[in-house]
């Protein structure tokens, strides 16, 4: 699945003054990592928002929020986060937000051995 690059430069432009920011495609998307950490996903023009445990549950009340189902699994901590749910610049920046704080708690992933 491609990703949306107007969607994606919205991120990069977001990100912009964060330190450490690296892309890579991930998820059948374009993955922002910070720090080593995925901090957010765009797939086509939805966002995947890695927002953590705390906020997950209320996350999921507001229409246009899915749960992250991976492998049939739900993925506790992350969302899907339609169009309509980040329509507004305030929206869009209430989630990079929600993204940023989680990320200084996320732990990084594990390194693969070469």
């Amino acid at each position: 699945m491609a990703y949306d690059e107007r969607v994606a430069n919205r991120v990069r432009e977001a990100l912009a003054n964060q330190a450490l920011v690296e892309e890579r495609i991930l998820f059948q998307g374009l993955a922002f990592m910070i720090g080593d950490k995925l901090c957010i996903c765009v797939r086509s023009q939805v966002l995947m928002c890695r927002i953590g445990h705390e906020q997950y549950e209320a996350a999921l009340e507001i229409n246009g929020v899915e749960a992250m189902i991976h492998n049939g699994r739900s993925m506790k901590g992350y969302v899907f986060v339609s169009p309509q749910a980040y329509a507004t610049r305030e929206a869009f920046d209430g989630w990079i937000q929600k993204c940023l704080h989680f990320n200084k708690f996320a732990k990084s992933s594990k390194k693969k051995k070469k």
